[in-house]
């Protein structure tokens, strides 16, 4: 069965698994029993097409490349322009919606009411847009089952690696008590530049602005914002504790000095940004801060812009798990994986 597919933004990550799809097909199709088809796609900057019998993705990217407008597409027999993404979401004959347009982090929208059209029109969707998942878990997660449709955002939280996915599947019967992990790249780049250089931290951060790991307002990144809509999600999915975002406390690396590491260094010890959650008697409790770590310490190794993160379990002790936590194409991935994994079940039930 091709699974149909509609993406609402189509920017870095979107092209990214369209490339994905487009290049990996027959290797899919023969290892996975995975067939995509792309039938729709809609960006609020690039325009919108849709062709209910599948667009022809090479064609797309050649024509975005050239053109920087997707209704420049060739015109064919049943071809729709101009759909917004709510008409997108409603109208196509895509079985599942890919959520990747432009959101407002604070709010969670427009991507919180595409998964909510898309759901009561029983569409699966799988985004990576992490406001929607920290905001409104619960009162998505129930659309969706109400529904009968599933949801993926394996890529809110590492990107690619399965930080979601694999506690829940590999790590199943064991009680995680605690989450610990660096969950921020340009923190973790900026940290270990001072340390390994002895440079400022404006310096350092000046320097991952340049390589494209900071944005031109590093905010979010630095004070710990990003890494607080993680630890989040984390908590809500995985320890299955209805965190919320204003129950983290949240302090970031703007205030380190080059002292400060030097300092770490004496003691020998490591300064990293550490977003925390561990179970007690209450509930949850979750926090994002600088902590000086020992250097036998997991978490203390993970050097540039890779993110790891630790579970502590009662059958296992302490895994910890690293990797990619951005890129085009670790993204990208990161859509496929939630996608094979609909697939799956699909074709699971059937069975």
């Amino acid at each position: 069965m091709v699974h149909k597919l509609a993406f609402i933004g189509f920017g870095v990550v979107g092209q990214g698994l369209a490339e994905i799809l487009h290049h990996k097909k027959e290797a899919l199709k023969r290892d996975e029993n995975f067939e995509a088809q792309i039938v729709a796609i809609s960006d609020f900057m690039k325009g919108s097409i849709y062709q209910p019998n599948g667009l022809d993705i090479e064609l797309v990217l050649k024509t975005l490349k050239e053109t920087g407008n997707l209704e420049n597409y060739p015109e064919t027999t049943g071809l729709i322009k101009g759909w917004d993404s709510i008409t997108t979401i409603c109208e196509s004959n895509a079985d599942t919606i890919i959520e990747v347009s432009y959101t407002d982090v604070k709010t969670g929208q427009p991507a919180i009411n595409h998964c909510k059209s898309a759901f009561e029109h029983g569409k699966n969707v799988v985004m990576t847009n992490k406001g929607p998942v920290a905001l409104a878990y619960k009162e998505l997660s129930e659309i969706a089952e109400q529904h009968g449709v599933s949801w993926g955002f394996e890529g809110t939280v590492m990107s690619g690696t399965p930080a979601l996915r694999m506690p829940n599947a590999t790590l199943a019967g064991n009680d995680i008590t605690e989450i610990r992990g660096i969950l921020n790249g340009t923190t973790n780049y900026i940290l270990t530049k001072m340390e390994n250089e002895g440079v400022t931290y404006e310096e350092a951060l000046k320097e991952a602005q340049a390589l494209g790991y900071a944005e031109a307002d590093p905010t979010s990144d630095v004070e710990g914002y990003d890494a607080r809509y993680k630890i989040v999600i984390l908590s809500n999915y995985v320890m299955k504790a209805p965190l919320t975002v204003e129950e983290v406390s949240c302090t970031g690396i703007s205030s380190i000095t080059a002292k400060d590491i030097e300092e770490a260094k004496i003691e020998g010890k490591r300064w990293k940004l550490i977003a925390t959650a561990r179970k007690d008697q209450t509930g949850v409790i979750a926090s994002i801060a600088l902590e000086k770590v020992d250097l036998d310490d997991p978490l203390a190794s993970i050097s540039g812009a890779t993110n790891a993160i630790t579970y502590e379990t009662d059958l296992l002790g302490a895994v910890t798990l690293s990797g990619a936590g951005a890129g085009k194409v670790e993204t990208g991935f990161s859509l496929l994986i939630d996608l094979i994994t609909i697939a799956r079940q699909k074709q699971t039930v059937k069975l």
